[in-house]
């Protein structure tokens, strides 16, 4: 018996080694961490459980059958990060540079199954040089059958995925196919094809940095939710994500402990300027709002014309979509509105409460606008706030103008509770504009046509520019002073905790993509 459990200690010895020593180093000389370093920062002391440690590949091409490494390039299994369960994938580059073969698939395809099986987190940790070229069409098949659990997976529990070193052609779908995206900076990398190729096709020369790196993806592509400057933060921000979130579709995410106490907010009272065209940071309002600290915002630098992230309302969950007149003045555009349409699909499925905050004055005109899809893409956000079913909560701040206002979780689509601010404009556009267009034919033939503009454009505002004719249609549920707003929401929320809600049945929706 001595003799069988010395063999077993050797060969878990030898699978902890990796690719060995030395290409150990060279991985902490890039400033990159090992698969199984980062799995020991992730995951708690003690909990993580190995699963597929002796897995072998299976290839006898190239003389692939003299390299032999325990556990073919990839650390799977589960454990608890802060007390709750989740499954965890890390690839190692310093075996074949963590390329994926087909049993290197089959183990990240097991623990898919059991996430699912037993409803918990799956996180990957990527860092691989893409398909194991020698086993061809084998590996490719590694990747399809990826893919389909992720699709599987998707809205059943949460999947994260953590870009910590190359992703490159077919393996960039995984994490695209995920909930989330988190990109470290200068040693990852995501592209369909290199720089190489790209230079062969197209006669471009750009660095792997400026095609795919985080900076690149977190601008530019919105690929990338969030990015890190090293693997440790990277690790952080994994497990400040995972706290805001449930276990699974079936759960809700946990509620910290919170003792009421003043609630009142004086300085809400005090943001919003008083011109109605001058910007301000919605983020001020937000943290107003919101738990102490407790804001984590998504997609930072990407469409930063609308805001969106995680807070705490009362210790509850929540996630927040907030127009951003600091930004294109808050308007809707393509990209502002696929931020946030995606953001409220999520949200919608692990039943996490939405608090919409609108300043709105439209959507971004233009024929760049037009010829990209604004409308397909504007009908996204709509449409993602028309099938969630989570308890909704909108704040009109200032201005909801026109089809703006429809999309930003009105009434009509249906939200649970409508408040707005004293300061709020609720109407079809702007008085100025509006006043052109109705009395066009009284300010031209006025003796002083700027004067009469401005008498109209007064007129208009007395009617319209105020939220109580839609609070007198019941499409505001309340006019309230700002400073009270956080008061209103953790009792709005705490209303709607138990809210039951249905689509008509159907197989799946048609969301126009």
């Amino acid at each position: 018996m001595q003799e069988k459990l010395e063999q077993l200690r050797s060969l878990e010895e030898k699978a902890k080694k990796g690719g060995g020593v030395q290409r150990i180093e060279r991985q902490h000389a890039k400033k990159k961490l090992t698969a199984r370093e980062r799995i020991d920062l992730l995951i708690d002391p003690g909990t993580f459980e190995e699963i597929g440690m002796f897995v072998e590949h299976r290839s006898h091409d190239f003389n692939m059958e003299k390299e032999i490494y325990l556990g073919d390039g990839v650390v799977t299994g589960y454990g608890l990060v802060n007390g709750r369960l989740v499954y965890v994938f890390a690839q190692d580059f310093t075996v074949f540079g963590g390329s994926l073969s087909e049993t290197h698939a089959e183990k990240i395809c097991k623990i898919m199954d059991m996430a699912m099986k037993n409803g918990a987190p799956v996180i990957g940790l990527n860092d691989s040089g893409g398909a194991r070229i020698q086993e061809g069409v084998r590996s490719l098949g590694g990747y399809a059958d990826i893919f389909y659990r992720n699709t599987l997976a998707s809205g059943v529990v949460p999947q994260i995925s953590a870009i910590m070193g190359p992703c490159a052609g077919g393996a960039v779908y995984s994490p695209a196919i995920t909930d989330f995206t988190i990109m470290v900076e200068q040693t990852s990398y995501m592209f369909v094809t290199g720089p190489n190729v790209v230079k062969t096709v197209t006669n471009e020369e750009v660095s792997s940095e400026d095609l795919g790196g985080a900076q690149t993806h977190a601008s530019k592509s919105g690929v990338t939710h969030l990015t890190s400057a090293n693997d440790l933060d990277c690790i952080q921000q994994l497990k400040r994500l995972l706290s805001y979130m449930p276990q699974n579709c079936r759960s809700k995410a946990p509620k910290l402990e919170y003792a009421l106490a003043n609630e009142l907010r004086d300085k809400l009272n005090e943001i919003i300027p008083n011109s109605a065209n001058q910007p301000y940071d919605i983020k001020e309002i937000i943290e107003e709002l919101t738990d102490e600290e407790s804001f984590y915002e998504i997609h930072k630098d990407y469409a930063e014309n609308i805001v969106v992230g995680f807070a705490r309302m009362a210790g509850r969950s929540i996630g927040i979509v907030a127009n951003q007149p600091y930004s294109l003045a808050g308007v809707l555009d393509v990209n502002s509105s696929k931020k946030a349409a995606r953001f409220v699909r999520f949200c919608d499925c692990f039943n996490i409460p939405l608090l919409v905050l609108v300043d709105v004055p439209g959507f971004l005109p233009g024929t760049d606008q037009e010829w990209n899809g604004i409308i397909t893409n504007g009908a996204k956000l709509l449409f993602a706030f028309s099938e969630a079913t989570v308890p909704r909560i909108s704040v009109i701040v200032r201005k909801a103008y026109g089809g703006a206002y429809d999309v930003m979780n009105s009434k009509h689509i249906g939200a649970d509770l409508n408040f707005a601010w004293p300061k709020a404009e609720i109407a079809v556009m702007g008085a100025k504009g509006a006043s052109e267009i109705i009395f066009k034919n009284e300010i031209k033939n006025a003796e002083d046509p700027i004067q009469k503009l401005q008498e109209k454009e007064q007129e208009y505002s007395d009617k319209f520019a105020h939220p109580y004719r839609a609070a007198s249609r019941g499409f505001v549920d309340e006019v309230i002073e700002p400073k009270y707003t956080r008061e209103k929401l953790i009792k709005g929320f705490a209303m709607l905790e138990n809210k039951v809600d249905s689509l008509p049945f159907k197989k799946h929706s048609n969301i126009p993509l």
